[in-house]
């Protein structure tokens, strides 16, 4: 008979940097390296909100980031958070870490104020877990690159009607090509959602 291993989920420190990214490169294969640039990129200019880690056993074996972005609405420009990255290390994925670190998320923007969270995913695995369409709620995506469905939103306390508009996300984002998918990706996508 083995022990179960409590799952802590908590904000990262500044030491949990190295594992993050072992973890982060870990999930997203080739493209680990440039997620793991926009991070530091993010962190060095405020941007980042906040950092989760799910520690089990005394290892960091997921991640959540909120950052900072904009809803551009007609009233006014609204703080709003952006999720990304979600992952989970490789040897640890199927067992619920990701929806651990999504249930935290919540209470966490709701603390930092935030109306709203947005992020770019699949409607399949987000959905079940609270996430909505963002234009079923008057909110656009940043880039026609990223396919309708998969710009999602979580709505919050703080949310009010009038908040519709573009979601306008941090430089970084943009400087490291990092919003939305490129052909042959996007293509590919765009056929699996046509059928």
């Amino acid at each position: 008979m083995t022990a179960e291993v409590a799952l802590e989920v908590r904000e990262a420190g500044d030491s949990d940097t190295p594992a993050v990214e072992a973890v982060v490169e870990g999930a997203f294969g080739e493209k680990g390296a440039a997620v793991n640039d926009v991070m530091a990129r993010l962190r060095g200019v405020e941007d980042m909100a906040v950092e989760l880690v799910a520690v089990e056993d005394g290892e960091v074996v997921g991640c959540v980031a909120l950052s900072r972005a904009w809803l551009d609405a007609r009233e006014r420009l609204v703080d709003v958070l952006v999720l990304s990255p979600l992952a989970v290390a490789p040897a640890a994925q199927g067992r619920g870490i990701g929806t651990a670190l999504l249930a935290a998320v919540p209470d966490v923007a709701e603390r930092l104020g935030a109306p709203l969270v947005f992020l770019e995913g699949s409607p399949a695995y987000y959905g079940p877990r609270g996430w909505q369409a963002a234009s079923a709620h008057g909110l656009d995506r940043p880039s026609p690159r990223i396919p309708e469905p998969a710009c999602q939103v979580l709505l919050l306390g703080g949310h009010e009607p009038w908040m519709t508009g573009r979601l306008v996300y941090p430089d970084a984002w943009w400087r490291l090509d990092l919003v939305g998918l490129r052909d042959p990706d996007l293509a590919a996508i765009e056929a699996q959602l046509a059928d």
